[in-house]
């Protein structure tokens, strides 16, 4: 049974850090690609960061030069370091497992395997 599980959620101030992590059971991590998503309120989910099977980290316009994502396939655990938080970063952020190749890192629809979401609010 594959298990993803997010931890790290919660309130911040606007200028604050925050890092999530999502640990995998029940799988094989290191031959997945690892993502990161969010839903703001009232809006679709959203590409936030992967960190794809051949080593790549595209990121989304929107969080670029603020967030960094990494995995440690020894734990088979992926974080999202998140800086200067802003509050239109305030979603449900979702950790998701990718296991085609050549799947696109960037959709939604490719990933297998999802997280319940951890909320992330950031006050201003």
């Amino acid at each position: 049974q594959v298990q993803l599980v997010e931890s790290g959620g919660g309130l911040v101030q606007a200028g604050g850090s925050l890092r999530l992590s999502c640990t995998a059971s029940g799988v094989t991590f290191s031959s997945y690609t690892l993502g990161w998503f969010r839903q703001p309120p009232g809006k679709e989910r959203e590409f936030v960061a992967a960190f794809t099977r051949g080593g790549s980290t595209p990121y989304a316009d929107s969080v670029k030069d603020r967030f960094t994502i990494s995995r440690d396939n020894a734990k088979n655990t992926v974080y999202l370091q998140m800086n200067s938080l802003k509050p239109e970063d305030t979603a449900v952020y979702y950790c998701a497992a990718l296991r085609n190749f050549f799947g696109n890192s960037r959709s939604a629809k490719e990933y297998d395997y999802w997280g319940q979401g951890t909320q992330i609010t950031v006050s201003s």
